[in-house]
């Protein structure tokens, strides 16, 4: 067994999962960009690519991966590809017309993963984000996310996901999914990194028998908590020890997340990134080094979606 297969994730299906996967998060960059990312983390050896319809590129993923395809470079049967049903269409009848949009986009006839993004509903329509104009905040849909889970469950059973699970959810709401569910979920994708280590969440999941991915491993630097301006790569810690271990910050901050048992999907679109990112199969921090970075953890969550703050089913108001 080589050092990436000890790691890797194995999903309800029987299918199984790269620990390590491509985040296409990029608000910021261009289609060409995109496309560039994904073709350079698939020739560095990525094999779990990471959607979702509200990053709004799935196209220019699914070109580079037609691509990839058609020089030779990968088969479709060879990438694990999840993709995250948005808020907006949490209602059952669009839940299937989400997933079949996203399989469009992406050019492909099937995902690897589905996850429902959030628990939280907005109201159904043609903005990813409803707002009220007259109270500048966002239009909530009471839908129970039980009854979206119902409609993702028919999706595997039509073939068109092989596996299903959800994002952001908390442990008492994974719990009434995992009592209600025909179909267990295989994920649970939340923020993990050493300054919000979500340990607690991680180790009811794991208990659960439902595997976790860790999403934002490097933090977001333009997103630090008024007292704590240092970015995570930044950090005194954090350079000790790639210093020590002649490694990258970076590849600390993500070792340091693989070594709590979850999966990890940095986002780049900098092919040297990319390569150094799953660079970290060959070296371990010891328990002392992962004390101290689990001791840069104040519980700060650079992904808190504030504007479902009011939302019955939100999240963050549990402890974990």
């Amino acid at each position: 067994m080589s050092a990436m297969d000890k790691y890797a994730l194995h999903m309800r299906s029987g299918r199984v999962m790269a620990a390590v996967g491509l985040g296409t998060l990029a608000p910021k960059e261009s289609e060409e960009d995109v496309i560039a990312a994904v073709k350079s983390a698939v020739r560095a050896g990525y094999r779990h690519i990471d959607c979702a319809a509200i990053y709004r590129n799935e196209r220019a993923v699914g070109h580079a991966i037609k691509q990839l395809i058609v020089e030779g470079i990968v088969r479709r049967e060879d990438l694990f590809i999840t993709s995250k049903l948005w808020n907006t269409c949490h209602r059952a009848d669009l839940v299937r017309p989400s997933l079949r949009k996203s399989l469009e986009d992406l050019g492909l006839k099937y995902l690897d993963l589905y996850l429902m993004h959030w628990p939280v509903a907005y109201r159904e329509g043609g903005d990813f984000h409803p707002w009220d104009g007259d109270t500048g905040k966002v239009l909530y849909s009471d839908v129970d996310y039980l009854e979206t889970w119902k409609a993702l469950e028919d999706c595997v059973d039509e073939g068109l996901t092989h596996d299903i699970g959800m994002s952001n959810f908390n442990s008492k709401q994974l719990q009434r999914i995992l009592s209600e569910a025909r179909i267990k979920p295989s994920m649970n994708q939340i923020e993990v990194n050493c300054r919000n280590t979500n340990r607690k969440l991680i180790e009811f999941c794991q208990s659960q028998g439902v595997p976790v991915v860790g999403f934002a491993p490097l933090g977001t630097p333009n997103n630090s908590p008024s007292d704590k301006k240092v970015s995570l790569l930044d950090e005194p810690v954090v350079k000790e020890i790639a210093s020590t271990k002649n490694r990258s910050p970076a590849q600390v901050c993500l070792r340091f997340v693989l070594q709590l048992g979850i999966g990890v999907v940095p986002k780049s679109v900098n092919a040297a990134r990319i390569a150094q990112n799953i660079q970290i199969f060959d070296f371990d921090l010891s328990d002392e080094e992962m004390q101290k970075l689990s001791a840069l953890n104040i519980n700060y969550r650079t992904y808190a979606e504030d504007i479902a703050l009011e939302h019955k089913y939100y999240p963050f108001h549990e402890e974990f």
